[in-house]
């Protein structure tokens, strides 16, 4: 954790014997130096200071006194547990470690000091100095935020998300609308993650119709999907949904991966994982500054930064390959089935998916500009990628398919 800095106070030592010294010697060996060398006390300063002056001109460093290290106590929206909270602490250790002890962030667990959907405002009211989240978690305060994490995000997958929030108009537009909020932060969107699965049930959903009536838990415009499909829907926190399956609160959750369910027990309360879904295909993580700590920053840590977010969007998406499929074969080993969700329950999802945002337009200008937006990049960006990507699916198939 983050240390604080503490002055340190100089010694008191000398103070009597400088004094004694300069009553002894001090006195008349000055006069004397000032008779027989023409230097007097005036002059003399006043030599040192065109000198300082001098050296300055020349570019020689000025002696300045040492300063701390900035500090800042951060907090993610993750319980302690979840990767998510590792991936945060990925970043946090990146940029403690490449400042070389000039940033020193402390990062606390969700609930530490503000519940998980309280982080933005926490941040931007100074009550934390930054933290990390997901910007769908502030759907609340504008629906179009949830384009950042909900739909099919018109075929996009995470990494094409990702490229149209940084070179294709999404930052501007994510800027405005914090703006219109008066949130006082400073966004870096990064780490693409992969699909979500449909979520975790008592038995495998076969078609659109099995979602009738089921107790289920999602969040954002998430909500408004699995509304539209015909079920029960309460947006619990992350830690109380396995709990509220145990007790029948819940007949179904989704969360977000093999790692983070297992960690949160899924395993322990259901067998049945239905993999594939549209409606958090394309989301990505937040890392949130508070604006006036950001600002008061030097170039130098405001670029360290930059560079963090970038190096820690690529570790994020190596760990996750690499852990989400080491818990993808122990959720097995633990006997969890898993299923792709049937092409009927997709092409309802869209459906629904179209009809959500033909009134959310309505209702919400800025949602209309974000998603037409979102709609221009992904027509020339989408096309490229589905027509230059090869199906890896067939190299899968013919090197680890069972053979008769």
């Amino acid at each position: 954790m983050a240390s604080r800095a503490r002055k340190s106070d100089g010694g008191n030592s000398g103070r009597d014997s400088g004094r004694d010294s300069g009553r002894d010697s001090g006195r008349d060996s000055g006069r004397d130096s000032g008779r027989d060398s023409g230097v007097s006390r005036r002059g003399f300063l006043g030599g040192a200071a065109g000198a300082a002056a001098g050296a300055a001109a020349l570019g020689f460093p000025a002696i300045v006194k040492a300063q701390g290290p900035v500090t800042m106590r951060w907090q993610s929206t993750w319980p302690t547990k979840d990767i998510f909270h590792e991936f945060a602490g990925d970043f946090v250790t990146k940029v403690n470690d490449m400042s070389g002890g000039d940033l020193k962030i402390e990062l606390l667990p969700a609930g530490a000091v503000v519940k998980a959907f309280d982080l933005i405002d926490a941040v931007s009211k100074g009550t934390l100095d930054g933290g990390h989240g997901v910007i769908a978690y502030w759907y609340g305060k504008n629906s179009a935020l949830a384009l950042w994490g909900s739909g099919p995000a018109w075929g996009m997958d995470p990494n094409m998300l990702l490229a149209w929030h940084k070179y294709g108009g999404g930052k501007e537009l994510q800027q405005e609308i914090y703006r219109s909020l008066n949130l006082d932060v400073v966004s870096f969107l990064y780490g693409p993650m992969p699909t979500q699965p449909l979520g975790w049930f008592k038995k495998p959903i076969t078609k659109p119709e099995d979602f009738k009536g089921l107790k289920f838990r999602t969040v954002g415009l998430s909500i408004d999907i699995f509304t539209g499909l015909g079920a029960a829907v309460n947006a619990l926190p992350g830690a109380e949904i396995v709990p509220a399956m145990d007790r029948g609160l819940l007949d179904a959750a989704e969360f977000n991966n093999a790692s983070s369910d297992r960690a949160l027990g899924f395993q322990d309360v259901s067998k049945v994982c239905m993999l594939r879904s549209f409606h958090q295909c394309s989301e990505q993580f937040e890392i949130l500054f508070n604006k006036k700590r950001y600002d008061a920053l030097p170039a130098k840590l405001k670029a360290l930064i930059a560079n963090a977010v970038e190096a820690a969007s690529a570790d994020m998406s190596m760990k996750a390959i690499d852990r989400y499929s080491k818990d993808y074969q122990a959720l097995q080993q633990q006997g969890v089935k898993f299923y792709a969700t049937p092409n009927s329950v997709l092409q309802a999802q869209l459906k629904i998916w179209d009809e959500i945002v033909a009134r959310k337009e309505k209702e919400n200008p800025m949602f209309k500009k974000v998603n037409d937006s979102m709609k221009a990049f992904a027509q020339r960006s989408t096309r490229w990628q589905n027509d230059t990507n090869v199906d890896y699916r067939l190299a899968t198939s013919h090197y680890f398919s069972k053979r008769g």
